[in-house]
């Protein structure tokens, strides 16, 4: 049967397109369950995407009930209609109708967490106020009972205007089918009645509408009135003129009296709240289950910040040891993918750019994806499970000391392992500010990419000695990854300071009961976030690994290889067995650095050596500091090519190499502070294309990927000059 034709009314009327009846906000508190419920509603039929101008997620699904279908959309958590973050400002922009390139929903599934009505009934009446279909979910009903809070259901749907409420539990399904039935019907479900909490706003919103016409709604009138007109809602004063504009300042002073108007909403509608919960809610004694002795374990401040350590280095460890395997694999699958490309190809410009550029390229983008998957999955487990939120409540006021809050402690510690998850946590982090703050410092933590680099240059020229019980190279090694997390405080400190400079932002969150973890919305979003990364850094690192392919590879040299031959055909005649390989390996290895020397990429290192010379560096550095930029590691790769070495040379053999490099007049290139001033560069200097990538994606533009680079930059070249030059004085 052929789909229903496009049909269009006014943006508050039902809309009907292509079997779609109805589209409908899924809307509610932080942490009260509504990913899980919208999840459980749509099942595999939903995708994922962005809203316009902004890198907030947009879940949108399929609810198909009996013969209908429903377009579910997702919004993130807010706590009123009066936005604080990004998350929440996208929210009510939804609701409103007032986002780009977005239509203003056909009804509202409004998630109530029963365990906390009392956070949960705020936001409630201000979308009752709204006047639209809407149906209640009450969520979290076992939690409650076990809690020892009964609630009369019929109470409160009377104290909201008669709007319909399913208590459902959306973990086993409980009630679920009452509100599939329920959100099936929205579009004949006529408007929500307005609950007259404060008449004195509605009056007054309603002189605002009746001169700015049909630019305003009440409703938005009502959020003019209590917000004002700021930066976040300057959309709603597009057009109302000076005339509007005036009467919305004397309409604000009447109202308010110079009282702050969002404390006095809050105090307006919590006593609402207060009133309506002493009619519909009864305290019972609790059950005293695990949940309520872990949350009391939990939640004293010693006992606590102990566990949030020991969590933390739960998620340290495995995103550290886990995906190391998998990493292994990943790296060995397409090296011998890359190997047996190349064979079967031969030696030529294809098959060097299918094994190295293209298969290399794919490689070192889903390397990455263990240590995403592991990562996300922890962080989605403690959410669900209740645990971010004491988390970053026990870590607010250290934080807060730096500038940042404690929300940001997370995203920190993720990035030892990598930084690109690190910078791609920072969502749960609400306020712009303290997430791009957080951003800039995550990538000064000690990923595991620079851990060859360093684990080369200590082992090579830091002698290991003893101090007591310790070891000097063990110290070393220690000192950078303190360096690495003093740098990245220092930043965001500074950061705070000047450019992100603004009040601090109250730090206000809802700590949620324990409960069990849904494992389908576990998974649903942790395949999200596998799409999103495979999709946003992996197009761009692999560009950029094509790119340094071809600038190592071109142009090419007519007499190299020929004279290779040659060489290799004169050692066949004279050896034998182990020293014939050896021989020709030393042959190939000399040619490939030959070639890679009057490669672009050889002739970038020596255009740009004057540039590193003060820090001791020679054009083969300067060579692979360049080669290195899409990813540190391959630097190791390009030291060995180019100290003709091969990439399959164990580090024993590179290191020698290295000690016994020298300038032409014969002085060692690799001097002690040298390598520290080394050191000091690739602990602060952001070489990593997925992470610039991420940065780009996370913040809407390359303004902030293109600081972080020139700044980190900046600080590891001079850290490098002033090491070498104070060593070598």
């Amino acid at each position: 049967m052929a789909k229903p034709a496009e049909i269009r009314v006014s943006p508050d009327k039902i809309t009907v397109r292509r079997g779609i009846q109805a589209t409908v906000a899924v809307v509610g508190n932080p942490n009260s369950g509504k990913s899980t419920l919208f999840n459980r509603l749509t099942g595999l039929k939903q995708r994922i995407g962005n809203y316009p101008g902004v890198t907030v997620e947009r879940h949108v699904g399929i609810l198909r009930w009996k013969d209908t279908q429903t377009e579910l959309v997702d919004l993130p958590g807010t706590h009123s209609l009066s936005p604080h973050s990004l998350e929440e400002q996208i929210a009510v922009d939804v609701v409103l109708g007032r986002m780009e390139g977005s239509r203003r929903p056909d009804g509202l599934v409004a998630v109530l967490d029963a365990t906390n009505l009392y956070q949960g009934l705020f936001l409630l009446q201000q979308l009752v106020d709204l006047e639209m279909p809407m149906v209640v979910a009450m969520t979290m009903n076992d939690a409650a009972m076990q809690g020892g809070i009964k609630i009369d259901i019929e109470a409160l749907s009377a104290a909201l205007g008669g709007v319909r409420i399913c208590p459902v539990v959306a973990t086993s399904g409980a009630g679920m089918d009452a509100l599939r039935e329920a959100i099936a019907s929205l579009p004949e479900t006529g408007p929500t009645q307005r609950l007259s909490v404060w008449p004195e706003l509605t009056r007054a919103a309603e002189k605002l509408c009746n001169i700015a016409g049909e630019s305003l709604r009440l409703a938005e009138s009502e959020r003019l009135l209590v917000d004002g007109i700021t930066e976040r809602n300057q959309s709603f004063a597009t057009g109302l003129g000076s005339e509007t504009e005036a009467l919305l300042h004397v309409l604000r002073e009447e109202i308010f009296s110079g009282k702050p108007p969002i404390s006095v909403e809050a105090q307006v509608r919590y006593d609402w709240v207060r009133k309506t919960l002493a009619s519909v809610q009864q305290s019972l004694p609790p059950f005293q289950g695990w949940r309520s002795r872990i949350t009391r374990f939990v939640n004293q401040p010693v006992a606590g910040t102990i566990g949030l350590f020991l969590v933390m280095a739960i998620v340290f460890q495995a995103v550290f040891a886990w995906a190391t395997p998998v990493m292994d694999f990943i790296d060995a699958t397409t090296a011998t993918v890359g190997a047996s490309i190349g064979d079967a190809l031969g030696e030529n410009a294809f098959s060097s750019l299918i094994a190295d550029g293209v298969i290399a390229g794919v490689g070192s983008v889903i390397i990455f994806l263990p240590q995403i998957l592991i990562l996300f999955l922890f962080i989605i487990l403690l959410e669900d499970l209740g645990y971010l939120a004491r988390a970053a409540y026990l870590m607010d006021r250290t934080m807060r000391s730096v500038g940042l809050s404690g929300q940001s402690i997370i995203p920190m510690i993720s990035s030892f392992a990598c930084a690109v998850p690190g910078i791609m946590a920072t969502r749960v982090i609400p306020n712009r500010r303290d997430r791009i703050a957080t951003i800039m410092a995550a990538p000064f933590m000690t990923c595991s990419a620079r851990l060859p680099v360093y684990a080369l240059l200590i082992a090579a020229f830091v002698p290991p000695h003893r101090i007591g019980f310790l070891n000097l190279q063990g110290l070393v090694l220690f000192g950078l990854y303190m360096f690495g997390i003093v740098m990245g405080i220092l930043t965001a400190l500074l950061m705070r300071k000047t450019a992100l400079r603004g009040p601090k932002p109250p730090f206000a969150l809802m700590l949620p009961e324990f409960r069990r973890p849904n494992l389908q919305t576990v998974f649903f979003q942790l395949l999200g976030r596998a799409r999103i990364f495979l999709r946003r850094a992996g197009t761009v690192i692999f560009t950029v690994a094509v790119v340094v392919w071809a600038l190592a590879y071109y142009p090419r040299s007519d007499d190299i290889r020929p004279a290779a031959d040659k060489q290799i055909a004169i050692a066949t005649e004279t050896l034998t067995g182990e020293a014939l390989d050896g021989e020709i390996r030393k042959i190939n290895n000399l040619a490939a650095a030959t070639q890679l020397e009057q490669s672009w990429l050889g002739r970038a290192g020596k255009v740009v050596e004057p540039v590193f010379r003060p820090l001791g560096w020679d054009w083969r550095v300067s060579a692979a500091v360049i080669a290195g930029f899409p990813a540190r590691e391959v630097v190791i790769a390009v030291l060995g090519t180019v100290y003709a070495v091969g990439d399959d040379a164990d580090e024993a053999t590179l290191s020698s190499r290295l000690k016994s490099s020298s300038w032409p007049d014969g002085s060692p290139v690799f001097t002690l502070p040298m390598v520290i001033g080394l050191l000091i560069f690739y602990a602060c200097c952001l070489q990593c294309a997925a992470t610039l990538a991420v940065i780009r994606r996370e913040t809407n533009t390359w303004r902030w990927p293109v600081f972080a680079w020139v700044y980190m930059t900046t600080i590891g070249y001079f850290g490098a000059l002033l090491a070498f030059q104070v060593g070598t004085g």
